[in-house]
């Protein structure tokens, strides 16, 4: 009821084009590769392949690499926490109720420019008086993210043909059991999808609304509601300002694959 992940071990020796392709065939949002560490301090390094390209960072994948790779028997140099090498560099991930990862710092946030927020709108298929804010929340995929009036209005949202990464977010009523409502939408092959759960999206998100005093932490998002699914994200925030993004992870299927 969350969102699928493939994780492949032991991928030293596959190339990047093997990775593209199986990821490719998977379908899934994303599949990682585990791959021995690099950089000094990080228990291991993983690449995150979407089937139309890599990402230097994903929220969803950093858990459910984490899950896979303490259940094949992995020990972190650090009690309690896991460190993870990817594209964006080292991502710490606790250990605890649920896994949880440290939100990466935004490389690009502030307002969005009006001819961004037309194309948004367009996208969407939205008009100006829909939305509350706009803002750019890229922690490594690119994501730029609307703020509507409320969470109806999220779940309302029928977009057309979608450019870029575009994050759709409103607030749930006060006293509800979740503080947001949260979507994704991205193009891949030409094709408009949508994620189930989006970890790196949910982060950025998190960094923003904390930020500005729209929602105070530790609350849960919810997302996926729209396409039957029931995720949910868990954030919270230490006194030193750290933002933790966390969620459940199950292993469903394991096996063996034999790539050409």
């Amino acid at each position: 009821m969350g969102n699928g992940l493939a994780v492949v071990h032991d991928a030293d020796g596959l190339g990047d084009e093997d990775m593209q392709s199986f990821a490719h065939w998977t379908n899934l949002s994303e599949t990682t590769f585990l791959l021995s560490p690099t950089s000094p301090g990080a228990d291991y390094r993983v690449r995150i392949f979407t089937p139309g390209g890599e990402l230097p960072f994903a929220g969803h994948p950093t858990l459910g690499t984490c899950h896979a790779w303490l259940e094949a028997g992995g020990a972190p140099a650090q009690s309690g926490v896991v460190i993870q090498e990817c594209g964006v560099g080292l991502v710490p991930v606790q250990r605890g109720e649920r896994l949880a990862f440290a939100a990466p710092p935004l490389l690009r946030d502030g307002p969005v420019d009006a001819a961004t927020l037309d194309s948004v709108l367009r996208c969407l298929a939205l008009d100006g008086g829909d939305v509350i804010d706009a803002q750019w929340v890229d922690n490594g995929p690119g994501w730029v993210a609307v703020l509507l009036r409320d969470a109806d209005a999220v779940l309302r949202v029928k977009p057309a043909a979608i450019e870029g990464k575009i994050g759709v977010v409103g607030l749930h009523p006060s006293g509800s059991g979740a503080a947001i409502e949260v979507r994704a939408f991205f193009e891949v092959d030409g094709v408009t999808r949508e994620d189930p759960v989006t970890g790196s999206l949910n982060a950025s998100v998190a960094q923003w609304l904390l930020g500005s005093g729209r929602v105070t932490a530790p609350y849960v998002a919810t997302q996926g509601g729209a396409l039957g699914r029931a995720g949910e994200v868990h954030v919270a925030q230490d006194a030193d300002g750290t933002i933790w993004v966390g969620g459940a992870a199950t292993t469903y299927i394991t096996g063996t694959v034999d790539l050409p």
